[in-house]
């Protein structure tokens, strides 16, 4: 948890008397979902009717207390949300047929302020991260997508920064690629930590830790198509390529900067993506307001531009299943922003639209 401080009508009327696709039933219509801080205008998680990267009006999809970040069961069938609040909280919901959220049950996991979550590619599971708590939770995942009784995981240590790493601030848990093994960003500890699940017991079992350099302040990750994970870093602005190995061991191969060379106002990446192309990376910058496009190549990222978010503090941003759009979230503007992307050469075009939204903090297209 941080503050701040992106010739057809012929063809269709043949199929119709054809029984062609015309008789087939609509397909459902996707959402987008935004979690939110509720500690001002806002009631919990909103769903937008999303058309082509073009957002309508949010709707209360479902009331909840400060949903900071949420994510999807594998199945499509369930949906969950961290409840960022002094005793840790997680939701879970079903999707109905019409992107509607359905309470299914909510459970108290005990360590503070849990910041991120993230569902094993068996379904099992759900992992969550507790920025102020120092810990990870494991919460098993019913047949009918409630959950069960967590299993929490203390974590240890600190690093340089005086303010922000006294203590671990683990911030993203995330399985691994190809399911083998869990990883944890910890801010606090300037470290990603690789874990094994048991699957049976519910467990995590700790392997080793790669340190990043001191005072990075690793927040967010994601993997490229080939296992390499893609980290920003909140307290430097940076982003660290790691290698990760058969073995699922990771390596460090570069840092680059996230801001231009010349900026030197405030300023604490939100989140990372890679395209699902693989060719493109993304980050955001809060404070500068920026989205910083990279192209991986043979020798490394390099830089391809950043553009404005048109709004203030990118919290969090969100690609669409087909890599078509950018989603971001301006949380101390209170917008969502969409952007086209060129699929050739990753660079971002704003759509136009700017949708309104309260305290947007998290966004997850369907």
């Amino acid at each position: 948890m941080s503050g701040c401080l992106a010739g057809d009508q012929q063809v269709i009327v043949a199929d119709t008397l054809m029984g062609g696709p015309a008789d087939d039933p609509p397909m459902p219509t996707a959402h987008t979902y935004v979690g939110t801080y509720t500690d001002g205008d806002s009631d919990g998680i909103y769903a937008h009717e999303t058309t082509a990267g073009q957002l309508g009006d949010g709707q209360l999809a479902a009331p909840a207390t400060d949903p900071s970040y949420l994510t999807i069961h594998p199945s499509g069938n369930y949906f969950y949300a961290v409840n960022e609040v002094a005793e840790g909280a997680v939701t879970a919901f079903a999707i109905d047929d019409e992107g509607e959220l359905n309470q299914l049950n909510r459970r108290s996991i005990g360590p503070a302020d849990p910041c991120h979550c993230s569902v094993d590619p068996t379904g099992q599971y759900l992992l969550v991260a507790h920025y102020t708590g120092g810990a990870i939770s494991v919460v098993p995942i019913g047949a009918d997508g409630s959950l069960g009784e967590s299993t929490v995981h203390e974590r240890e240590g600190s690093s340089v920064d005086p303010d922000r790493q006294t203590a671990p601030h683990p911030h993203t848990i995330r399985p691994g690629p190809d399911g083998r093994f869990v990883y944890v960003a910890d801010l606090g500890t300037d470290e990603i930590v690789r874990y094994v699940l048991d699957d049976d017991a519910g467990t995590l079992d700790a392997k080793e830790a790669v340190s990043l350099h001191e005072g990075a302040g690793p927040r967010q990750f994601d993997y490229g198509p080939d296992g390499t994970v893609y980290c920003v870093n909140e307290l430097d602005s940076t982003l660290t390529v790691l290698d990760r190995e058969a073995d699922g061991t990771l390596t460090i191969r570069e840092t680059v900067e996230t801001v231009p060379a010349d900026y030197d106002g405030e300023n604490a990446p939100g989140a990372v993506a890679v395209h699902p192309s693989g060719w493109f990376v993304y980050a955001s910058n809060r404070g500068h307001d920026s989205i910083a496009t990279f192209e991986v190549t043979s020798t490394g990222l390099e830089a391809v531009e950043i553009v404005s978010t048109r709004g203030e503090c990118p919290r969090d941003f969100a690609l669409d299943p087909d890599g078509d759009y950018l989603l971001v979230v301006n949380a101390d503007t209170d917008s969502i922003v969409p952007f086209a992307i060129d699929d050739a050469i990753g660079t971002l075009d704003a759509t136009g639209q700017t949708v309104t939204a309260p305290s947007p903090v998290c966004v997850r297209p369907q």
